[in-house]
């Protein structure tokens, strides 16, 4: 089990959802917590809700100079959790260019602007923690996925590429690959949600992965086990199954 006491991590994308929950964690396990997300309103209420030493900083991952004076303002940190999203369930015949951008620009580049901000500072003191949510999604290509899935698997392959070069630098990496989980986003899907977990139930998953050593987490297990098996199979069988013609 990590000691958290008095530390200080910093979560993006933290005002609701499986980020609040992963702060309430962290907060009850003794660690000092900032939230970051565009809405000042809902960073006040959740830090609120926190049992132990929490703040809010806005930031829009969007913006790197937003991103860079938010990291300024909170200064020298143990760690850093990227969670921001945006989802819209889309298929390529019905490209909409602003949102398939806009989930490109937040889940992905979002998290790498936030990384250039904080990442130096730890490889100066030698020490850190960095969580990259990635998503089952980003295992292969899915049908209605455009933006998404891509932008996962950029995020996912982004924490492996950190962790090959941070190995034994003193700077953890961690990535934690969830299925799906009950929230807003989540709530525009038509479809059926299969092993769908509540946020507080994820925000455990992830919690656990973070009290150990290991670099990569899927769940729910036996979910993750269908996404990670497809990474095998040839490509006549894994669309067949996943995107059968209509």
């Amino acid at each position: 089990m990590r000691d958290w006491t008095g530390k200080r991590y910093w979560l993006i994308g933290a005002s609701e959802g499986l980020g609040l929950a992963l702060a309430t964690l962290l907060s009850r396990a003794g660690a000092e917590v900032i939230l970051s997300a565009r809405s000042e309103d809902r960073l006040a209420a959740a830090v609120a809700t926190l049992p132990g030493k929490a703040s809010a900083v806005a930031c829009d991952v969007s913006d790197r100079a937003s991103v860079q004076a938010a990291a300024d303002q909170i200064g020298p940190i143990d760690g850093v959790v990227y969670l921001a999203g945006v989802y819209w369930p889309t298929k390529a015949q019905d490209w909409d260019a602003e949102q398939v951008e806009a989930m490109c620009d937040i889940n992905f580049t979002g998290c790498a602007r936030v990384m250039g901000a904080v990442l130096p500072g730890m490889v100066a003191r030698g020490r850190g923690h960095v969580v990259i949510t990635g998503s089952l999604s980003g295992f292969r290509g899915l049908p209605g996925a455009i933006g998404y899935a891509a932008s996962k698997a950029g995020v996912m392959a982004l924490a492996e590429s950190m962790y090959a070069d941070l190995r034994d630098s003193g700077i953890e990496v961690q990535v934690a690959n969830p299925g799906f989980i009950r929230t807003r986003l989540t709530a525009k899907n038509d479809f059926s949600m299969p092993f769908l977990m509540e946020p507080e139930g994820a925000a455990r998953e992830m919690f656990d992965h973070m009290n150990s050593d290991a670099f990569k987490k899927s769940f729910p297990m036996v979910f993750s086990w269908l996404f990670r098996l497809s990474q095998f199979m040839p490509d006549w069988l894994y669309y067949r199954l996943f995107a059968p013609r209509k």
